[in-house]
């Protein structure tokens, strides 16, 4: 089976169906992971580059190990000391390496459509590995295999997404996911970091009260304050945020409901999340690191257009 896209540009191009076949190939490309000898050529003789524009630990080395786990040639490129800092431009950088005999491009860029314009000018399959505030669609997808394998199907299920929702492309991408696949959504946060449209947009509950959102959901997917693009002053203090919209263990023990707690990384600790919550054992951190790599191998499987199996 394919894809129905050539590209992975955004969770909102997919179908449910897409969506529920990228979900199956990675279990068994986890259960891959769980060999001995880790390593399938189910990649062989395909060269991948990993075009990142913009900072990345967890996301580069997720897809560096997915590629090398399928016996793909990688080559690794950042803007940082490279000729785009002597002006050269995003289509004449890809033109250069495509010229090399590239298959596929792993992108990520600040700006919002970035992959989208490559995929309108390049031969080579994109894989969107963030754009701007727009979308991250691999860690929706890992999000969904994490709670798909502890609550057994999306459908049905209640999910609230927490925290800085203004500038963030998981939560774009978890909604248009979570709507596809039929759960329930709420956003909870600060009322300056929730955009107003998103009620009217994605059919999501709005609440500004994170208690009240923990009461209600089976999933709490708590996201990183993004300091780093806010340009003005959304909250008073970091401390204060905690205070208010932080996930402790207090506030948990007061809920008295087992919820799922999942976080895309990095962590603010002390701020949107305790360490005794991250490090808990309702915490499904290290297992969306781990579900990661079994993701970004599916995708890249499906994208490469191979008929062997995956074992």
């Amino acid at each position: 089976m394919h894809l129905s896209s050539k590209h992975l540009l955004g969770i909102r191009e997919l179908s449910s169906g897409d969506i529920q076949l990228i979900l199956d190939t990675a279990k068994q490309f986890k259960d891959v992971l769980q060999r001995p000898i880790k390593k399938v050529p189910s990649l062989r003789d395909i060269t991948i580059v990993n075009l990142f524009y913009e900072n990345s630990t967890r996301t580069r080395i997720s897809f560096e190990l997915a590629e090398k786990r399928l016996s793909a040639d990688t080559v690794n490129f950042s803007a940082s000391g490279s000729s785009v800092s002597k002006g050269e431009t995003l289509l004449d950088t890809v033109n250069n390496i495509l010229s090399m005999k590239v298959d596929m491009v792993v992108m990520r860029h600040s700006a919002t459509g970035a992959p989208h314009f490559l995929a309108k000018h390049i031969p080579a399959a994109i894989i969107n590995a963030g754009d701007g505030i727009n979308e991250h669609p691999t860690q929706a997808l890992l999000d969904a295999l994490s709670i798909t394998e502890k609550l057994g199907s999306l459908k049905g299920k209640k999910v609230a997404i927490i925290g800085d929702i203004m500038h963030s492309r998981v939560a774009m991408s978890n909604m248009y996911l979570l709507n596809k696949m039929g759960a329930e959504i709420t956003i909870a946060g600060p009322p300056t970091l929730i955009p107003k449209y998103l009620k009217e947009s994605f059919g999501v509950n709005v609440t500004y009260n994170v208690q009240e959102a923990l009461e209600w959901c089976d999933v709490a997917n708590v996201l990183r304050i993004q300091l780093e693009r806010q340009n003005q002053v959304l909250f008073s203090s970091l401390r204060e945020y905690n205070q208010s919209y932080g996930i402790s263990r207090k506030l948990l023990e007061k809920i008295q409901k087992n919820i799922l707690i999942m976080h895309p990384g990095p962590i603010n600790r002390g701020v949107e999340l305790d360490s005794d919550v991250a490090d808990s054992g309702q915490s499904l951190i290290l297992d969306q690191v781990e579900n990661g790599v079994a993701v970004r191998m599916a995708v890249l499987y499906l994208l490469s257009g191979r008929k062997e199996a995956t074992a």
